[in-house]
Formats: structure tokens, C-alpha cells, sequence
């Protein structure tokens, strides 16, 4: 492999700068940028990181606790421009307060670590941390570094974020158009919409898992998840790997999980999380209303084995997916869907709503799955029903589906496209 972190003309090793609000635990953001810092290094880079929560190397780690969504003062500015409080002076001034401390920052990351190329990780994207996306802005401004912003959602695709006081902030940075700045985009419709929307060319490049290295066998430590999870002989696993949030449409996977009419566990890995817990209230009791028996264990899943306040065992997701049956993703929007690979790497039969980017995207791939349109149907019902008792069809079903992932969306696509992106910002004299 060509070391792209050296530069052709001397014998300089070049640093990445990951900037994020988080980077650290199972969400989707943090998860795809494990992903390419895994590329930057096997092409020679050095990758550091500054965020507001870090589980990276602590020699590599640059953590400001202003840099987190969740910081009490940065939760404060996006209720008032985003809530049903209005900004004001005092909130203008205070984004402006912070905005210069973050910048200040990012700057003493720029040079503690000497970084040659800015990677961000959603923040100059989503305005959950206006002051990080103005200062992030106006360093890459200032200094005219190379950056390759990696965008996963955009503020326009998330209702809740179109009625603000801020508009001359989100067009400012949100995303900025700068020269310095190469775009990349998860699917399609973002790079139709960036296009559009701001006049922004940017690159697609889609989520990705390492179908080049199928995942291992169940060890011993994992052998116990049923029984760890409550579930018995017999009876059916069924998992809905995401968080409870409303957008994922658990209530479907409920639905159908009464209407197969089989002894079964619903078991959600996640939490709420970020959203609140409203939604998860209402998961509650419409698992009690339908009868269907949910398990919530997200207490006991994280992204490392270990025990549990109570001394129970944690499993991390890859010791769960093998001994599931059917996995369910019924989401109603996706920026592109990490669950649905996860579900194709594990080689898992999937229940899956078609959300408008795995229309766009992944469908006309020819992946092999269960298909609802909005709402369960007596059709969905007869094919869960008919896969589940026959383990040839299901063999079949997720062997065809792992091929296709291995083709369209493993680390060798990601190198490949991201390559191209490292070449034109680090060549010399950028």
C-alpha cells in the first residue's frame, strides 16, 4: 500500500486531526470515524483527536469539555435558538463566547500535534454545538488547512432544527463553503441536496464494515448470551439493534412480533440516549397493550466486555448479533444505516422499512430481505414466517446478502475513495 501519510517530496509524516462533539461509545458518528482513522493509519497518517468525550489513545486525545453537546452552556444555546426560548443578545453574546474559546482550542491542537489535515466528524453539519461548527469554521478559514469534512445528517433533513433564530449561523457554517474544504456525503439524496441547497460538490462515500475479515466465532465468554438475555430454548431471539428513538419505529417490530404468533424476545440493545425517554415510555406500554415481551439491556451491551454495576456480565454487540434469529430495523429515516450492514455482516435475515436512503441507496443493490412499506402487512407476516422455519432459504438469504456488502460496501471501497480525497489535500504545496 502506497504510504499516502509521507509526503512524496520529503520525508514529513503527516497528522490527521479528528474534531468531533464525541467520539467515543456505539453511535453511528463515532463508530464510522474508528472506520477511517482504521484507513488513515494503514496509509501512513498519525491520528489525533479533539472532542468533547473521548475513549481514543490518551497521547492522541485532545478533550475539551465545551466541545460536548451535552456541556450545560451549549445545551443552553440550542435551546434558545432551537427551543421555544428566543435568542437574544445575551444568547448572541454567549454563542460568541464560546465560539473564541473553541477556537483557541482547536488552534493549540493544531499545533501541540502538528496536524496537516482536519477531519470533521459531523460538526460542521448538525448544529446540536453551534459555537464548535463557527469555530471550526473560522479556523479552516483563517488558515486555509486542508480538511476533508465528513458529513452524516444534515440540519435540513431533521424537522426539529427548521424552526431557529440562527440562520445566518447555519449558512455561515453548517456546512461552510470554503476552498480548503473537500465534502464527503453517506448517500445520494445528501449529495443531491448539498448540491442544491448550497452549490456544494461533494463525494460519496457510504458506511462501511470489514466484510474482508468475516466475523469471529462465539468463544466461550459470549456462549451464555440467551440465557444471560432471558430468552429460552425455543424460543425466538429477535433484536432491534438501535437506539430508542422515535425515528427507528420500534412499534412495527413489536407489531410483528406479535402478529408470527411464536414464543419470542424482543430484545433493543440500546438506549434512549440523546432524544429523551418519552418515546421509550411509549415502547413500554405498547409492548404491554400488544403482549409481546421487550427486553431494554442496553445496562449490560457496550463497546467493551466487563461487568455491570449490579455484577451482571456485559457483551458488546458482536457477542449479541450471532445468537439472534431475525434482526428488525423499521426506521423511518436513516442517513444511511449502520444496523443493516452490522445485521448483513452477522449473516442475520432483516426485517427492514423502506426508509427513502435504502430506497435510493442500498435496495437497487439487490440485497435479499423483508421488506414493509410504512406498516406491516399480512405478506411481511407470511415471509418472516416461512424464512424463519426454513434454514436453507435463510442460508441462502444471508450468504447472497453478505457477497453483495463485501462488493458495494467494504474498507476496500472506503480506502479507495478516500484515497483520492487524501491525495488532492495533502499534496504538496496545498
Amino acid at each position: 500500500m502506497i504510504n499516502l501519510g509521507v509526503c512524496p517530496n520529503c520525508s514529513e509524516v503527516h497528522n490527521v486531526g479528528f474534531v468531533a462533539t464525541r467520539l467515543a461509545g456505539t453511535d453511528g458518528v463515532s463508530l464510522e470515524a474508528e472506520k477511517w482513522a482504521e484507513v488513515f493509519e494503514q496509509a501512513g497518517f498519525n491520528c489525533y483527536y479533539l472532542a468533547g468525550e473521548l475513549d481514543t489513545p490518551a497521547e492522541r486525545s485532545y478533550a475539551i469539555p465545551e466541545a460536548h453537546f451535552h456541556h450545560p452552556a451549549i445545551q443552553d444555546i440550542y435551546q434558545r435558538c432551537f427551543g421555544v426560548k428566543k435568542r437574544s443578545i445575551r444568547v448572541t453574546e454567549k454563542i460568541q463566547r464560546y465560539k473564541v474559546l473553541l477556537k483557541e482550542h482547536l488552534y493549540r491542537f493544531i499545533e501541540k500535534f502538528d496536524i496537516h489535515l482536519l477531519v470533521p466528524e459531523n460538526t460542521l453539519t448538525i448544529p446540536l454545538h453551534l459555537p464548535l461548527g463557527l469555530a471550526l469554521t473560522e479556523v479552516i478559514s483563517e488558515t486555509a488547512i486542508p480538511t476533508i469534512a465528513h458529513h452524516h445528517d444534515f440540519f435540513w433533513e431533521r424537522q426539529h432544527f427548521l424552526t431557529n433564530a440562527v440562520w445566518e449561523y447555519l449558512n455561515m457554517a453548517f456546512p461552510p463553503h470554503l476552498p480548503s474544504i473537500s465534502h464527503v456525503v453517506i448517500n445520494t439524496s445528501a449529495d443531491n441536496q448539498l448540491s442544491l441547497r448550497t452549490g456544494i460538490s461533494s463525494t460519496v462515500i457510504p458506511n462501511v464494515m470489514d466484510f474482508e475479515n468475516p466475523p469471529a466465532a462465539v468463544d466461550d465468554y459470549a456462549s451464555d448470551v440467551r440465557a444471560s438475555l432471558g430468552i429460552d430454548d425455543g424460543e425466538l431471539f429477535i433484536l432491534q439493534p438501535t437506539r430508542v428513538v422515535k425515528r427507528k419505529g420500534i412499534e412495527h417490530a413489536i407489531e410483528l412480533v406479535h402478529r408470527i404468533g411464536r414464543k419470542a424476545k424482543l430484545v433493543i440493545s440500546h438506549a434512549s440516549g440523546d432524544e429523551g425517554y418519552d418515546y421509550e415510555q411509549r415502547i413500554r406500554e405498547y409492548s404491554t397493550i400488544m403482549g409481546v415481551d421487550t427486553r431494554f439491556v442496553s445496562t449490560i451491551i457496550n463497546e467493551e466486555r466487563g461487568l455491570s454495576a449490579d455484577g451482571r456480565k456485559i457483551y458488546t454487540l458482536e457477542d449479541i448479533y450471532p445468537h439472534a434469529d431475525l434482526v428488525t430495523y423499521p426506521s423511518n429515516f436513516e442517513g444511511f444505516g449502520n444496523a443493516f450492514l452490522e445485521a448483513v455482516y452477522f449473516r442475520k435475515p432483516i426485517v427492514v422499512n423502506t426508509y427513502s436512503i435504502y430506497q435510493m441507496d442500498i435496495k437497487p443493490k439487490g440485497f435479499d430481505v423483508i421488506e414493509i412499506d410504512g406498516y406491516v402487512t399480512d405478506e411481511a407476516i407470511r415471509n418472516t414466517i416461512a424464512i424463519l422455519d426454513n434454514p436453507e432459504r435463510v442460508q441462502a438469504m444471508v450468504d447472497r446478502n453478505y457477497a453483495i456488502a463485501a462488493q458495494c460496501y467494504s474498507y476496500r471501497v472506503l480506502r479507495r475513495k478516500l484515497i483520492n480525497l487524501i491525495y488532492d489535500s495533502i499534496a504538496c504545496g496545498v
